[in-house]
């Protein structure tokens, strides 16, 4: 490295699988680097012979468990003129994975920081969702627990663009139910499995359909879920009878009544009082 030269970080975009989809900079910026911070530096072995690249810089990890010890030492590099790389298993730094913490430090010390863009899933599952990808809202994985997960898909129940999710796939199949529980079960999704790879699957259907399937198949690897924004809803209100039937079917689906209350007066626009009321005959 030129110490006499500004350092700078590149954000490397990484094929989601299939190694086809590698860009010239990527080689070029892996084959150049001084320094190149991986989400998994054996996955980086492998992309690099995959791609016939050899790497002149120094590989260090750079994970969630070690970026905030790690990254002080890169913005050190940065100090002495080094072009630092980050690369993640798949897809863009930054978004659900290691990076943000890298981005920020350097900005803040006053080095550049620019990209080799490249896939995302994100983009990639919503284009191929079948869904309205105008305007969308990217949510990250949701909490881990059941009673949180619920509590945060309640919360974007009304949301009117189309949301998108990572998920773990042995948390895939109560995601989805908790998922036709508080949006209701015709609310339309996608889960996208293994994007760009061997076995690459997209299916789609009603919330109901999809955790329905997740029981049965027990789907395995990276999983993206697209789902529908909130529909547009008349401004009249429902019927007594039909609000009390749609607290007890999310009841039935394993929603608390707090909850299915709470979720039913989030999608019709109703406070929640009112539903309440009508629930315990008031």
């Amino acid at each position: 490295m030129d110490a006499t030269e500004k350092g700078r970080v590149v954000l490397l975009g990484a094929p989601l699988g299939n190694i086809g989809d590698a860009s010239v900079r990527l080689r070029e910026v892996l084959s150049t680097a001084d320094v190149i911070a991986a989400e998994d530096t054996r996955r980086l072995a492998r992309l690099t012979r995959d791609l016939g690249v050899t790497v002149t810089g120094r590989v260090v990890s750079y994970f969630e468990g070690n970026d905030e010890r790690r990254t002080p030492e890169l913005v050190e590099a940065l100090a002495g003129g080094a072009v630092v790389a980050v690369v993640t298993d798949g897809g863009m730094p930054s978004v659900s994975d290691p990076g943000y913490r890298l981005v920020r430090a350097a900005l803040d010390a006053g080095y550049p920081v620019t990209a080799a863009p490249g896939p995302s899933a994100v983009t990639t599952a919503l284009a191929l969702s079948g869904l309205p990808s105008d305007r969308f809202v990217f949510e990250g994985f949701l909490p881990r627990t059941g009673s949180n997960r619920r509590t945060r898909l309640r919360e974007l129940a009304t949301e009117p663009r189309t949301l998108v999710f990572f998920e773990a796939p042995h948390r895939i199949a109560g995601m989805l139910a908790d998922l036709a529980a508080t949006f209701g079960d015709e609310r339309a999704a996608a889960v996208c499995r293994e994007l760009t790879k061997t076995y690459e699957e997209i299916r789609r259907g009603t919330a109901a359909e999809l955790a329905d399937w997740a029981v049965r198949e027990e789907p395995r690897g990276e999983i993206t879920v697209v789902v529908a924004g909130a529909p547009q809803r008349a401004a009249e209100r429902p019927p007594d009878d039909d609000l009390r039937a749609a607290v007890a079917e999310r009841e039935a689906a394993g929603l608390s009544r707090r909850d299915a209350i709470q979720a039913v007066a989030d999608e019709y626009g109703i406070r929640k009082r009112e539903v309440y009321a009508l629930v315990h005959g008031q």
